[in-house]
């Protein structure tokens, strides 16, 4: 990746080869899907998808795509997400193995949900 850093989704794909960019525009099409109302933007130099605050980042790397659905979202997935490396806040899907879109679709939908409650328990104690 070179060091200009994109203004959009589209612009940070596009810095990738063909093969990743197509693995970069289902991942985006899968979060878009799994989130419909949530807002694209780049965040920590990363395409970023918010709703109530941030749901999740992506980012490719040279032998993995990185996706972040914060701590939660990987505590909650430890099962699914066992035979992948992961830490806190992030799971690694190796290049060239199929990437498990619909882990990441519940990933997302669970933080959609997650990021709710916490606006309904704001409201809640106002």
């Amino acid at each position: 990746m070179d060091q200009n850093i994109p203004k959009s989704i589209d612009e940070y794909i596009l810095q990738f080869p063909q093969e990743i960019q197509e693995i970069l525009k289902t991942l985006r099409q899968v979060i878009k899907e799994s989130a419909p109302n949530a807002e694209e933007k780049i965040s920590y130099r990363m395409p970023t998808f918010a709703l109530n605050g941030n749901l999740v980042h992506f980012a490719a790397y040279k032998n993995h795509i990185g996706f972040y659905p914060t701590s939660s979202g990987i505590n909650s997935f430890q099962h699914e997400l066992s035979g992948y490396k992961t830490s806190k806040g992030a799971v690694q899907f190796p290049i060239g193995k199929p990437i498990p879109y619909e882990i990441i679709s519940q990933i997302v939908k669970f933080r959609v949900a997650e990021n709710q409650s916490k606006v309904e328990e704001k409201i809640k104690k106002n």
